[in-house]
C-alpha cells in the first residue's frame, strides 16, 4: 500500500492559539502543514504572509507545504524560503515566468510544486515535466475554505497521475471522509484537509481515517 500524506491546512486553525494548533497537528500524526497564502488579487481573499510561516516554523519541525495563491510569486520566493517553507507551490496561471520561478525555488534549496485551478487542463504542465516535485490539483476554486469537492477533479487527478508518474500528486479542496477514498483511488499521494481535521473531536483519529480511506 502506498504512503498517503496528510497536510492539514492551517487556514482552518484558531490563530489566537497558533502554537498550540501546530503542536496539536504534530502530535496527531500530520505529515506536513499546509499554508495557504492569498494576496486578494490572484484570488478574492487575503490570508497571511511570511511572518505567519516563520511563526509556524518556530513551533514545529514538520515540513511546511506553502501554497502561494499570489500574482507573480517569484517576487516572494526567497522570503518564503527564508521563513521556513520546505515546499513552495505556485500557480502556473499566476505568472508568465514559470521556469524562472521554478529555478529560483530550486536555487533556494526548496522542493517545487506547481498548481492548477479547476478549469486549467493538466496538459498545460507538460512543458515543465521533470522540473518539479509536486503537482497540486485544486478540486475547488481557490480562495475560500469549506467549498464542495468538484467531482470532475477525479478525472484530472487520474490524468495527472498518468502524465506525471514520478511526482507527488496533492489534492486541495473539499477533501473529507466522504471524498478521500475517491481521491486516493484516482492517484493522489497528498491530501490537504481543513475542517475534517480541525473540527474533529479526535484529530489523530481523523488523520488516520483520512490516510486509510
Amino acid at each position: 500500500m502506498k504512503k498517503v500524506f496528510i497536510s492539514p491546512s492551517i487556514l482552518t486553525a484558531d490563530f489566537a492559539r497558533l502554537e498550540q494548533e501546530c503542536k496539536s497537528l504534530h502530535k496527531s500524526g500530520a505529515d506536513w502543514i499546509h499554508c495557504d497564502v492569498m494576496d486578494g488579487m490572484f484570488v478574492p481573499n487575503m490570508t497571511f504572509g511570511m511572518p505567519i510561516v516563520y511563526s509556524i516554523r518556530k513551533c514545529v519541525v514538520l515540513p511546511l507545504d506553502v501554497h502561494l495563491m499570489i500574482v507573480e510569486p517569484k517576487r516572494y520566493v526567497e522570503q518564503f524560503a527564508k521563513a521556513g517553507a520546505d515546499i513552495i507551490t505556485f500557480h502556473i496561471e499566476a505568472t508568465d515566468d514559470v521556469v524562472g520561478t521554478i529555478d529560483l525555488i530550486k536555487k533556494c534549496g526548496k522542493k517545487v510544486g506547481l498548481s492548477i485551478k479547476p478549469n486549467t487542463p493538466v496538459e498545460q504542465l507538460l512543458p515543465y515535466k521533470g522540473m518539479f516535485d509536486l503537482l497540486l490539483v485544486m478540486s475547488v476554486e481557490p480562495g475560500f475554505g469549506g467549498q464542495a469537492f468538484i467531482e470532475e477533479s477525479l478525472q484530472k487527478i487520474e490524468k495527472a497521475r498518468e502524465l506525471f508518474p514520478d511526482v507527488l500528486i496533492e489534492v486541495d479542496g473539499g477533501v473529507n471522509f466522504s471524498t478521500c477514498q475517491k481521491v486516493i483511488q484516482a492517484g493522489a499521494d497528498v491530501l490537504v484537509a481543513g475542517s475534517a481535521v480541525f473540527n474533529a473531536d479526535n484529530r489523530k483519529q481523523a488523520i488516520e481515517q483520512l490516510r486509510k480511506c
